[in-house]
C-alpha cells in the first residue's frame, strides 16, 4: 500500500526544521533543489498518516506551489504504471497561484511579490501581481472549483481512492454552488476546516514565531483527523451540483 501526498508548503513540511521551506535552504541538502527538507518529511502529517495506515508515503509537496503544479505532478504520478497509488491526499493551495514555462522549467508564481525569478521575468512578475484583483480571484476562484470536481471524477472513474483538503483558502460558497464530493474533500466551503484556520483554532502555534507554518504537533493531529476521515463512513450531503462555469480560463501554465 502506498500513500501519495501532494501539496504547498503546508504538506511539505515547511519550517519543520529550523526556517526551511526547501532543502536547497540548508547547505548540506543545496543539491536537492526545491523539495521538501529531507529532515522534515518523518514530522509532515503524511509520514504520520503512512504509519497509521501501515503504507509506503510518497511525498510529492514542493513550498510556493500552485494547484497547476500540484494537479500537473499528481497526474504524472498516476501515470507512472510501476507505482500504483492506493492512497491520494492533497492539500489545495490558493487560487491565486500560477505557473509558468520559462527556458527549461517551471516557476511558480504568488501573490506575495516576493517570489524568486530570473531577472528577465521580474518585470512580468511584477505585472502579474499587480493583475491578482478580486474579479481575477473569483474567476480563478471558480476555474479551480470546477477542475478540482473533474479530478475528483476522474479519480472515482479510475477507482483510486482519496482525500482532498484546502490548505489556505476554502471555496467561497458566494461564488460557487457546493457539490457533493461523497466524503473525498474535507468541508470545502467552510473556512474552519481550511488547514491553517484549522491548527490555529486547535491552539497549536506556528513552528517559528514570526513563521505562517505548524510545527509537528499539529501535524500530527491533522494526520489523525486525516486518517478518521480516510478510515470511517462516508457521508453525502444533498446538494445542488450543477457546474457553474467561468470564462475561459487565461490561467493555465504558459510560457513566459
Amino acid at each position: 500500500m502506498l500513500l501519495y501526498v501532494n501539496g504547498d508548503s503546508h504538506s511539505a513540511g515547511a519550517e519543520l526544521v529550523k526556517d526551511y521551506c526547501f532543502a536547497e535552504d540548508d547547505n548540506r541538502y543545496r543539491h536537492y533543489g526545491r523539495t521538501p527538507h529531507p529532515e522534515a518529511i518523518p514530522k509532515t502529517f503524511g509520514h504520520h498518516l503512512s504509519k497509521k495506515l501501515n503504507a509506503g508515503y510518497f511525498l510529492d509537496a514542493e513550498s510556493a506551489s500552485s494547484n497547476d503544479r500540484i494537479l500537473r505532478t499528481t497526474q504524472l504520478f498516476l501515470g507512472e504504471k510501476i507505482r500504483k497509488p492506493r492512497t491520494i491526499v492533497i492539500g489545495w493551495s490558493s487560487w491565486e497561484r500560477e505557473e509558468f514555462w520559462h527556458t527549461d522549467r517551471y516557476y511558480q508564481f504568488t501573490a506575495s511579490g516576493t517570489d524568486s525569478v530570473p531577472e528577465e521575468l521580474e518585470l512580468d512578475y511584477k505585472i502579474w501581481v499587480a493583475e491578482q484583483t478580486n474579479d481575477t480571484l473569483r474567476i480563478k476562484h471558480i476555474y479551480w472549483h470546477n477542475k478540482i470536481w473533474d479530478f475528483h471524477q476522474e479519480l472515482v472513474e479510475k477507482n483510486v481512492k482519496h482525500l482532498f483538503f484546502n490548505a489556505m483558502q476554502n471555496f467561497n460558497p458566494g461564488w460557487v454552488e457546493s457539490k457533493d464530493w461523497q466524503g473525498s474533500y474535507i468541508e470545502p466551503y467552510d473556512n474552519n476546516w481550511v488547514y491553517i484556520n484549522w491548527a490555529k483554532q486547535q491552539g497549536f502555534l506556528t513552528a517559528n514565531f514570526f513563521g505562517s507554518h505548524y510545527g509537528e504537533d499539529a501535524h500530527k493531529a491533522w494526520a489523525r483527523e486525516l486518517h478518521t476521515r480516510l478510515t470511517g463512513p462516508v457521508e453525502s450531503s444533498t446538494i445542488n451540483t450543477r457546474v457553474v462555469n467561468a470564462r475561459v480560463n487565461p490561467y493555465k501554465p504558459r510560457k513566459l
